[in-house]
């Protein structure tokens, strides 16, 4: 992770594209006075003002023969290894390995190891001399993955299917069906193969552990009355322990009795058991990997916070920043996280947070991997509305009494109110930001490279007018009356557009990996937001950081 620096980065003009002529009328100089002094003008200062995790999302995990623990990151797209005792990061496994969102990993007897990517279905592995190899190309779906001690190796699929299968390590044999009858939602999540050679699991919807005769299919119930089970793992004395991630307890089951292990915060993803029967825990929500020592207390060994910033908004003197799993608010001058309220898959009520724009007091919150939109009251922490069933919407703004909404799926931007949903805009490729001012709504196109007004006083345009055009991959924008200001995710840009059509290039921004074929290309929205003094505020997915820089015209 980059240093906590600011940077001193150069107002370089590159070139020129069209504003349309509201906008360039609105951002005309105001004559000065003759007597005034010249103005001192300074470069822009990129600065981190919060950071978050190192990993983005910390999901399963696994101790590997060489006693070093091998964690899977979907968002982060990567397989980290860390030392057990220290946390020191020793080895990361990017896509330029082969290695793409991996969502849980499991080690053969022979050391080779497996990890299923559960948005594009591979289940593949690494053989003990370091060469890729595909096990199976499911649909889309495979969450945990284990090995028998035998070295069957199971999957099931978890959030986008729900079956579970035997699949052939050397990927010759195809994929053998178990169950296919576990959902709704979810077959089973971080499994483990039990002492009685049978094949154990969590249903997360249902608040159980069962366990599969594999040859069969048959199942029994093991455990119930749980919040949220999110994985099982044994212990070498063959203790039964579940993570539930609803009430972020490790719970250890033996016989009749249950005891709570640890006490954790909630959005807790896997564990795992080093040789000494140490449990170390993931997080999905915060990133965070954390050792329950033997006396009860927590050693942090990587740390949590922010581990997918997306889009961003400014109510008051609170920046809220959509981090996928949570919401999380920080004080605008001093970067300090103030507020963080956490959400469960598919269970809570705050529902996922890709992106979100502030409405009031209100926060509304777009997700395109569950599909919809939701108005938070982050005060009450009460949900107000819901808009279900969306085509992967990719952003939503209040526009004309209702909600904008960009749907990926569907090409368009559509306006949710009274009735059915009237088109705003169709056949746009990559709708991906939306943004409100003065009666007029404004959308980025990831593919057309191009910022366009598609309606005006709350009615769409005949013809979507180009407001800006020849830009890489625009993402998250504001406008204001000096022009624009965009994400450009290609070059990892942050450009200013002032209202003449010249660029300028105000920083340099990691950005994070693109999205697999079919989803929304931003994946992680790339937001940008500005407060009332001139204070624009940029979300660093790649470096899972909040930046801040003034505006280009802001004292």
């Amino acid at each position: 992770m980059r240093s906590i620096v600011s940077l001193l980065l150069a107002s370089t003009a590159l070139g020129a594209c069209v504003l349309d002529p509201a906008v360039q009328e609105a951002a005309a100089p105001a004559n000065d006075s003759a007597e005034s002094a010249p103005e001192v003008v300074t470069e822009p200062v990129l600065e981190v003002i919060a950071t978050g995790a190192n990993i983005a999302g910390a999901n399963g995990i696994h101790f590997g023969p060489d006693g070093l623990l091998y964690i899977t990151s979907v968002i982060g797209s990567d397989l980290t290894v860390i030392n057990p005792d220290t946390g020191e990061e020793l080895k990361r496994f990017t896509a330029a390995d082969g290695v793409i969102g991996p969502d849980d990993v499991a080690f053969a007897s022979d050391g080779s190891y497996y990890w299923t990517s559960i948005l594009t279905g591979e289940v593949a592995g690494f053989t003990p001399n370091g060469d890729k190899i595909i096990a199976a190309q499911l649909p889309p779906g495979p969450n945990p993955i284990t090995f028998s001690d035998d070295d069957r190796l199971f999957v099931s699929q978890c959030f986008l299917g729900t079956n579970v299968y035997e699949l052939d390590p050397k990927g010759v044999e195809p994929p053998r069906l178990i169950a296919d009858d576990l959902g709704p939602g979810c077959g089973l999540n971080g499994m483990d193969w039990g002492p009685d050679d049978r094949l154990y699991g969590p249903r997360w919807f249902t608040g159980e552990v069962v366990s599969l005769d594999v040859e069969t299919g048959a199942r029994r119930i093991e455990a119930t009355g749980f919040q949220t089970p999110a994985a099982i793992k044994f212990d070498s004395m063959g203790r039964l322990h579940v993570l539930d991630t609803g009430r972020g307890e490790l719970v250890r089951l033996d016989g009749d009795t249950r005891e709570v292990v640890a006490t954790l915060s909630p959005g807790l993803d896997n564990f795992a058991f080093d040789a000494a029967d140490t449990p170390f825990v993931s997080s999905f929500t915060d990133g965070f990997i954390k050792r329950v020592n033997a006396d009860g207390s927590i050693t942090s060994l990587q740390p949590g916070g922010m581990a997918h910033p997306g889009g961003l908004g400014v109510m008051g003197d609170t920046v809220w920043v959509a981090d996928v799993h949570a919401i999380r608010g920080f004080d605008r001058m001093t970067g300090e996280e103030i507020i963080t309220q956490r959400n469960i898959v598919g269970v809570g009520a705050l529902g996922g947070s890709i992106n979100l724009s502030v409405d009031g007091d209100q926060l509304i919150l777009t997700s395109w991997f569950d599909g919809d939109v939701r108005i938070w009251d982050p005060a009450s922490e009460q949900r107000l509305a819901h808009y279900a069933n969306l085509a992967g919407p990719v952003a939503a703004v209040r526009y004309a009494d209702g909600l904008a909404i960009a749907e990926h799926l569907k090409g368009g931007v559509f306006l949710y109110g009274e009735g059915e949903p009237a088109p705003l805009a169709t056949g746009l490729p990559a709708p991906t930001g939306l943004f409100a001012k003065d009666g007029a709504l404004y959308v980025s196109d990831r593919e057309r490279g191009e910022i366009l007004m598609i309606a005006r006083n709350g009615a769409a345009l005949e013809t979507p007018e180009v407001v800006a055009s020849g830009l890489a991959a625009p993402e998250g924008f504001v406008v204001s009356a000096q022009g624009i200001v965009v994400v450009e995710a290609e070059p990892s840009h942050l450009t200013h557009i002032a209202a003449d059509g010249t660029r300028n290039h105000l920083a340099d921004l990691p950005i994070g990996s693109p999205g697999a074929p079919g989803l929304p290309p931003s994946q992680i929205f790339n937001g940008v937001t500005m407060d009332e003094d001139g204070n624009l505020f940029i979300s660093g997915e790649a470096d899972r950081v909040l930046y801040r820089i003034k505006a280009p015209w802001a004292k």
